[in-house]
This record gives C-alpha cells, sequence and structure tokens, in this order.
C-alpha cells in the first residue's frame, strides 16, 4: 500500500455579526481588541475546531456580511484564549489580508461551520479586488439570482 496521501485542507464559515460592510470587519480586525501579541488579528469562538490539522493546512475563515459570503481570511494559528469566565475558548489567528471573493448568498446559522473546499466560492480576478463592493444586499441579491 502506498504511503498516506497528504491531508486536505477544509474550510470555516461563520456569520460575521455587527459588521454591514467588509470595511467594518476591516476596522474591527484593526482595533485593540481584536488583535493578539504577534500584532495578527483573532477571533475568538467557544468550540475548539476537531479538524485543526485540516483547518492549519491552508483552510481560510469565510465571512457571511447581510447574508451573503464577501471575504475571507487564512486561518495561520489555533491559540487557546480564556474568558473573562475563566472558560478555555479557541481562537482563530488569521491572515490580516481579506480577500474579496464572489458573493455567495448563507442563510443564518449559529456558531461557525465547516466549508468544503469545493463548495468555497472563489476569490474576485485581480483588477476586480479594488472595486467598491455593492452593498451586501444587493450583492447578496444579484448572488441569489446567479447575476454575480
Amino acid at each position: 500500500m502506498a504511503g498516506k496521501t497528504a491531508q486536505a485542507h477544509v474550510n470555516l464559515v461563520k456569520l460575521c455579526v455587527g459588521a454591514e460592510t467588509i470595511e467594518d470587519l476591516a476596522a474591527w480586525q484593526a482595533s485593540r481588541p481584536a488583535l493578539g501579541p504577534d500584532g495578527r488579528p483573532r477571533h475568538v469562538t467557544r468550540m475548539w475546531p476537531k479538524r485543526e490539522a485540516q483547518l492549519l493546512a491552508g483552510g481560510s475563515l469565510y465571512w457571511v456580511i447581510k447574508g451573503a459570503i464577501l471575504v475571507r481570511q487564512r486561518i495561520v494559528a489555533l491559540d487557546e484564549a480564556v474568558g473573562a469566565d475563566g472558560v478555555l475558548r479557541c481562537a482563530l489567528v488569521l491572515d490580516p489580508e481579506l480577500r474579496r471573493t464572489r458573493a455567495v448568498p448563507k442563510k443564518p446559522f449559529q456558531g461557525w461551520r465547516y466549508l468544503a473546499p469545493a463548495d468555497a466560492p472563489p476569490d474576485l480576478p485581480a483588477g476586480r479586488e479594488a472595486e467598491h463592493a455593492l452593498p451586501p444586499r444587493l450583492e447578496a441579491a444579484l448572488a441569489e439570482i446567479g447575476v454575480l
């Protein structure tokens, strides 16, 4: 039998609660409370992903803003974080680069979900990344009808 094949990566998808736009997310992540000691943004979540090795093999966090996946960030590490209540949580350490993706509608859900690479929206092509984003609701509506 041949050697074990490399583990494919997996992604996460999560609602970006409190952000109306990608710029809101960027502003929050640039703020002191969102930055870790290494200067990278972190997002703290209650559950530790069981598929840690696959996440760290090239996975990204895809953010849902106003009903559509619009942007992603590469996950670079998982750190332990202890909440004010003393409960151990998982801090997703993120690459600060926000990469806009093709808009894909996503219904609300709680927490985060795994997202297979085959189901992840592609990044916007070079040149389109600098375009001003459409309002999230419009982008989601256009994606819903297959225009984007």
